[in-house]
């Protein structure tokens, strides 16, 4: 199977937001175009905040954001965060989310990265079972405030 992954750009928003309504997480109510596109803009003046999608055949089928920080506790070496990982219900199962992985992987190891790091709901067995299988291992405790909106 061609998978391609690359960055996003501004075009492929409105197939961002089909996606990431696939996510437990994502707001109920529609919000407005406009902001989306101001945020997807912002985003992109952060030289480490990158949000990518894998595509067949032309057509946008996940995407996930990797961020990579550096850490002044660790001597200054950097650190990737995964986040906001979704594959389209069609296409789960066919190792799109390991290739994104894989390319999460080699792109902060070529950073020098110490670690990459996410998270993931308690409740998703399967994610974790995923995650596993690509060597990541449970490491302590994650902790949120969620304040409303």
């Amino acid at each position: 199977m061609n998978v391609a992954i690359r960055e996003a750009e501004l075009s492929d928003l409105s197939r961002l937001v089909e996606l990431y309504k696939l996510l437990d997480f994502y707001p109920e109510e529609d919000q407005p175009f406009g902001k989306l596109q101001q945020q997807f803009m912002r985003h992109t003046e952060y030289p480490d905040y990158h949000v990518f999608v894998a595509e067949r055949d032309n057509v946008i089928v996940g995407t996930f954001a990797l961020i990579v920080i550096e850490s002044a506790a660790h001597g200054g070496k950097p650190f990737g965060i995964v986040e906001d990982v979704v594959v389209s219900n069609k296409w789960q199962g066919k190792g799109i989310g390991k290739k994104m992985m894989l390319f999460a992987m080699q792109h902060c190891q070529a950073r020098g990265c110490y670690k990459l790091a996410l998270s993931s709901h308690l409740q998703r067995d399967e994610a974790h079972k995923f995650y596993e299988s690509l060597g990541f291992a449970k490491h302590g405790f994650s902790f949120q405030i969620a304040w409303a909106a």
